[in-house]
Order: C-alpha cells, then structure tokens, then sequence
C-alpha cells in the first residue's frame, strides 16, 4: 500500500523515530563509505514550480547514492502548465516512475496529485508546509541534545510554512514549542487549533522574542519574507527587525543553546552574521541532514523497509 508525506500529520510518532533512527544508520554509512545502493531500476520524479537549492541536490544526490535516477522536471515545462488536468499528469507519471517529490505554491494541487497517484508523493514544499525540512531539523535536534523531548524549541519569526510544519511536528511528537512572531504574522489559526486537539506537547505563541528565547535549548530563525512574498520585504523588515536572532538575544537562551536556521539566510536581517557564523550555530550540519533524511525517507516509501504505516 502506498504512503505520501504531504504533511507531518501523516506519519506518526512511531513513524518518526523510525525514519530519524534510520536517517541517523544511513548517515554513518556514508561516513564509513559503505556503499549501499538498492534502488538499481528505480526513478524519482521532481516537479519543482519553485526555486530550490538544498532540497532539489538533497532529493537528486539522495536518489543517486541509493542507486536510483532522479528525473527534475520544470513544471513550466509540462503539459501542466498547458493547463492539463493534475489528475491526468498524477495518473500517467505513476506508469513512469517510482516516486514523486513536488515543491509547488499550492497545497491543493499537491493533494490532488496524491489522490490520483498509485505512487508515493513528497511534498518537497508548500506555502502551507515543509515537512522533510523538519523532519531532518528534528534529526540534528536529536544529533546534538540526543533526543527531542524535553527540549525547548523557540521559533523566532514568521509563521510560515516551516513554523506550520513545527507545530504539527510538536502535535505528533509531543515537542515543547514556543513561537514568537509580530502580531499580524502568526501562524495559521486552523493548523494551530488542529495541533491543539491533539492534546501533545506544549505549543506556545507569543510576540515577546525574549519570552520565547529565555532558557531555550534550541532557536531557530528564517527568512522574514519567503518565496511569493517579495513586495512585502520591505515592510516586512520593519516589522520584524525586534526579531532578529542576534547576541544579545542569545543570551537569555541556556547556556547550551543551538541555534538553526533552514537557509537561505539573509545575515543581519533574520540573524546576524555572527550568530550564523558562531559556535552555537549548528546550520551547516542541519543542512546536512536534509540529504540524510531525504535517503531515509525514500527507503521508507520506495523500498518498504520500515516502520512507516
């Protein structure tokens, strides 16, 4: 039976201990240069409507190290964007290919698409979610305080797609989340009050990014205006200059705070260079884990080797 992950809603806590248990395995393969590639024959599909760098290479590199082919196509370049029914691309690319990764503006299409597919699909971006992003923060999480409960995970910002994908990460798992955003900028209020019915974790909102700093174990900070949103920018560094990820704000944080950031950064806008190029900075190895992350999830809807219902 085929899984999609098109939020983190759509796994469970058994699901995703599975997949970072493994994503941690299969990222010390690598470092031990075992060569492990069982995908001989397989392809992965990668519709990409938006710019990509660390998930588009993540995804290819992902597929390639595992012995598959990964296949990018340009949505601008498809019938799709002739206007073709979603669900006749979904129907005929499942005759073509194994799996397929979508990064697209809407969420609806990226449902639809799952609907009349016979394959797994990835939502590799929505405006609404960014699940495999976090799914691989969760693994550094895990990497550098050795688990995630317990942890207090301050979000500091906009409510955006990354934020939503927290919060159902923090319903599933149980986290211990705090977001501080301006308000105006909150994060949905129907994604909120779903992650709220499921009674897990402490989910807290907030607009004081010092409440949300104070004795965290874990910041993170993104981009203030994210794709689409470019005309905002402007007003958007107004409103959120108090929010800035700087030293100062570090200091309320534990003493053994780390601080991420899912890049691109805009330094000395959301966080400052020193910040970013500091000793509590954990990016560059959060950025690695997408790859890692990204094999383990594959295994999991291509191979069916695992846990994953």
């Amino acid at each position: 039976m085929k899984k999609d992950i098109l939020t983190i809603l759509d796994l469970t806590k058994t699901d995703i201990d599975y997949l970072l248990n493994r994503a941690i395995e299969l990222k010390k393969m690598q470092k031990q240069g075992v060569s492990y590639r069982p995908f001989a024959g397989k392809t992965l599909g990668l519709i990409f409507d938006k710019p990509s760098t660390r998930t588009r290479i993540s995804f290819e590199a992902a597929m390639i190290q595992l012995g598959g082919t990964p296949l990018f196509i340009s949505a601008k370049d498809t019938q799709i964007a002739r206007d073709e029914p979603i669900r006749d691309t979904a129907r005929v690319l499942s005759r073509y290919i194994d799996c397929l990764a979508i990064r697209t503006y809407s969420q609806g299409l990226l449902d639809e698409f799952a609907q009349f597919s016979s394959i797994p699909i990835i939502n590799a971006l929505t405006d609404l979610y960014h699940p495999c992003q976090v799914l691989s923060d969760i693994m550094t999480v895990v990497e550098k305080k050795g688990r995630y409960d317990k942890i207090k995970i301050s979000w500091i910002g906009d409510g955006n797609n990354v934020a939503h994908s927290w919060i159902n990460a923090a319903a599933v798992l149980g986290l211990d989340l705090v977001l501080a955003c301006p308000k105006g900028y909150y994060p949905d209020e129907e994604i909120l009050k779903r992650a709220f019915e499921r009674g897990r974790g402490k989910i807290k909102l907030t607009s004081d990014p010092v409440e949300a700093a104070s004795d965290a174990d874990v910041l993170y900070a993104d981009v203030w205006a994210s794709m689409g949103q470019e005309n905002e920018h402007k007003e958007r560094k107004l409103v959120f200059e108090p929010y800035k990820l700087r030293g100062k704000l570090l200091q309320y944080a534990s003493e053994d705070v780390i601080v991420m950031h899912c890049l691109p950064a805009h330094r000395e806008e959301e966080i400052s260079e020193e910040v970013l190029e500091g000793p509590k900075s954990v990016v560059w190895d959060q950025s690695e884990n997408k790859l890692h992350m990204t094999k383990a999830i594959l295994e999991a809807l291509i191979g069916g080797k695992s846990a994953v219902s």
